[in-house]
């Protein structure tokens, strides 16, 4: 059974982020995988990384306390796909999802530190797929040209580079989302869906 855990970032029940979420659910639950779904939102994640949590970071022994987000951190560790849902805003994470990032991605659990203070030291050696889904309300020139696409660049190299090194990032965004056609969200929908059958068949093959 493959483990895949879902994390799905937007204020709104009713948007398209909340929507788009939906679509890749249904078409992951029916590839037959076990889906966790975390809606940061509905479950009031508090993003906040706590003092206690700061200190600990550098801490020998690691002196993260184990009750400090148990389940969230055991659901990361055993998913072998990672599917994330959010809107992109100011060029970034919403905060909540940053804070889900600060706290669930913490030493002990999607690395650990070098004694040496040198590279970080990958955990998330189950982790081998991340499909991460984003609207955005600028057009694609400004993200690519201009900015030469942000948050994927901190996603692929910063987060999950030094974590989970054997994951293989696919990056889905739909640009100009405030005003968008109903026939490119349905093709959009259709990507996606077409992303996660590929996904399901490098999974069946042999490492």
């Amino acid at each position: 059974m493959t483990r895949c855990l879902l994390v799905f970032a937007h204020p709104l029940d009713d948007s398209l982020n909340a929507r788009l979420a939906a679509t890749v659910e249904a078409k992951a639950r029916a590839e037959g995988w076990q889906v966790t779904r975390r809606d940061l939102y509905a479950e009031a994640f508090d993003p906040r990384l706590t003092a206690e949590e700061r200190r600990a970071h550098y801490a020998t022994p690691l002196a993260i306390p184990p009750a400090t987000l148990p389940q969230e951190k055991q659901e990361l560790t055993e998913a072998r796909v990672l599917i994330l849902v959010f809107p992109t805003w100011w060029y970034g994470f919403p905060a909540i999802l940053k804070g889900w990032f600060d706290r669930i991605w913490a030493p002990g659990t999607a690395y650990d530190n070098s004694p040496d203070f040198g590279p970080m030291l990958p955990r998330l050696h189950t982790l081998r797929e991340v499909l991460a889904v984003t609207t955005m309300g600028s057009p694609a020139w400004v993200d690519w040209l201009v900015l030469r696409r942000p948050v994927r660049r901190i996603l692929s190299l910063s987060i999950l580079k030094p974590c989970a090194p054997n994951a293989r990032l696919t990056w889905r965004a739909l640009h100009g989302a405030e005003a968008i056609a109903p026939d490119r969200v349905a093709r959009f929908e259709a990507r996606l869906a077409t992303d996660i059958t590929r996904i399901a068949g490098r999974l069946t093959c042999p490492d």
